[in-house]
């Protein structure tokens, strides 16, 4: 008999098969799981092999995020971080320490402030030039569809009175068509464009720094949902490309590569051979990412009817199409074609049934060809597109964190929604009972990375630790079961990952080990685990303490 390198014993093991099997042990042999069971698997145990005893902790398999920006998000951690508060005054002190602390910066970038910060969610220029008068200062909001800048960044733009908005953004204007220091949507490239580019070497660092906070939140693998080589995420893809050669990517990835959105067809060979050269190791780009709007926050999520205005009468905006429908439908058809998985940025319900309509289009013209495109965000969605997603094989991408009461939804989206398309957000419920298949990320540094507090929304549809007792929308809950697997077997599923996200033998052993057993504890305890072990092929990658 041949020995297992590593064996857990003393469960709860949970699988998340078809069967939702339980066992109490599991083991590895090599990068691969030898044997899922009971009792019979401490046959395996040998004088060299590595034991763990679970002592009634659960272990899973890995966590797989679906949609995430590690190399961005790790670059931001060493940037002028605004996460973590929503007090302007400690937007500003953090700016003015940030600058002081790096007088040889030519920009102060970073970001993560929140529009429930400010009047209408917008921030002016003159808070910043209190505290960087000198330097231009260029901060991206909480969702990264907005930017803050000082009068400086302004000023080196050329942006005026007279600059018109761009197709794919706005700028935000003081009362005389003065740049008032917001930029939202493609307006932000506006002053962005002019920021230094990232070095290779803080690109990678910022992937190493990224790979080990997803490590200790259990995550093994993900799909950086923006990979490239121009605009603010250039050098993501050599980034991904060096650590796989030299060995320091433990994680599973598969990017994202972006489609430019003021370029048609002629992009698609470029992406032909970006694929094929972005290839080695544990990662690959086989997707390509479709951005179709923008966010509700800002009224540019693309919308089948008017806004409201703060008085409850419709207005003449419905949000922002950045691909022509008719071309989408032709651009996907060609990519699925050509073996491509489109993963497809969609909010407001117009660009969900936009990106529906193209994913059926490549159906009828390509037939079912195994390609596995994903919308992602899905806030609202029409009742009569939710049984297109199974009926079309799309899987709903979910970022359930936002499917909560909180200011930003109950402020700044639902009084300008409307009750009925209110009502339509994030309909997790009704996809899983329409037969879609589910899967989950965080779009991480647009919200937390932690996978428990994603799974604690689904299930609770509050934000943990909140006082507000209210449920958003609890005919749309999950159950922690069916969360799980969302966070496991179907992120995996959507990287082509088909021997991860379960526990088989055979499958890879791609495993995390939990304080507690989150399927059978209290529901609303759930974002109180906490990840003691993370493994990806049998390798620890991660261990608390």
């Amino acid at each position: 008999m041949t020995h297992a390198d590593l064996v857990f014993l003393g469960g709860p093991v949970h699988t998340v098969d078809a069967a939702r099997t339980r066992a109490t042990a599991l083991a590895v042999r090599g990068e691969r799981i030898a044997a899922v069971g009971h009792d019979e698997v401490r046959d395996l145990v040998g004088p060299r092999t590595e034991v763990v005893d679970l002592a009634g902790r659960l272990l899973v398999p890995g966590f797989v995020d679906a949609h995430v920006h590690a190399v961005g998000g790790g670059v931001e951690l060493g940037e002028c971080d605004l996460t973590g508060t929503v007090e302007v005054a400690d937007y500003l002190e953090a700016v003015r320490a940030f600058a002081a602390a790096h007088p040889d910066r030519a920009w102060i970038t970073g970001g993560g402030w929140s529009m429930e910060s400010f009047e209408g969610g917008l921030p002016d220029r003159r808070l910043l030039d209190a505290v960087v008068p000198d330097r231009p200062v260029y901060l991206l909001n909480r969702d990264h569809h907005g930017a803050w800048c000082n009068t400086r960044a302004l000023e080196l733009a050329g942006l005026t009175a007279e600059t018109p908005d761009p197709s794919d953004g706005r700028i935000e204007r003081e009362a005389d068509g003065t740049p008032s220091g917001v930029l939202q949507e493609g307006a932000t490239e506006l002053v962005g464009r002019l920021v230094p580019a990232r070095t290779p070497a803080e690109s990678l660092a910022g992937l190493l720094r990224a790979q080990e906070l997803l490590h200790s939140l259990g995550i093994t693998g993900w799909q950086d949902a923006a990979v490239g080589s121009f605009g603010g995420f250039a050098g993501n893809d050599e980034a991904y490309l060096t650590a796989a050669r030299d060995g320091s990517l433990t994680a599973r990835v598969n990017g994202a590569l972006w489609w430019e959105r003021e370029r048609g067809a002629e992009q698609i060979p470029e992406l032909v051979e970006a694929r094929s050269r972005l290839r080695h190791g544990r990662f690959r780009a086989d997707t390509v990412k479709i951005m179709q709007d923008g966010v509700a926050e800002n009224f540019t999520a693309a919308m089948t009817g008017p806004y409201l205005d703060a008085c409850g009468c419709a207005t003449q905006n419905s949000g922002l199409s950045f691909v022509d429908p008719e071309a989408l439908r032709g651009h996907v058809t060609e990519l699925d074609a050509l073996g491509f998985q489109v993963h497809f940025h969609a909010l407001g319900d117009r660009a969900v049934r936009e990106a529906l309509d193209a994913v059926e289009a490549a159906r009828t013209a390509n037939g079912h060809r195994g390609t596995r495109h994903h919308l992602a965000h899905l806030q609202v969605v029409h009742p009569d597109d939710v049984p297109r997603f199974a009926r079309l094989g799309a899987i709903a991408n979910m970022q359930p964190l936002w499917a909560a009461h909180e200011p930003q939804m109950d402020e700044l989206t639902i009084p300008f929604l409307g009750p009925e398309r209110a009502a339509w957000q994030y309909p997790f419920g009704d996809l899983l009972r329409a037969g879609a298949t589910l899967a989950a990320g965080s779009d991480w540094p647009v919200s937390s990375p932690n996978p428990l507090a994603g799974i604690h929304v689904a299930v609770n549809r509050k934000e943990p630790g909140t006082a507000d007792e209210r449920v958003f929308l609890p005919e749309q809950r999950l159950d922690p079961v069916t969360a799980l697997a969302a966070y496991t077997a179907g992120s995996a599923h959507v990287n082509g990952l088909d021997e991860a996200g379960s526990l088989r033998p055979g499958g890879l052993a791609d495993l995390v080990v939990l304080d507690r057993d989150i399927l059978t504890g209290p529901r609303e305890e759930i974002a109180e685990a906490r990840v003691l072990a993370t493994y990806v092929g049998g390798e620890a990658v991660y261990r608390a303490g």
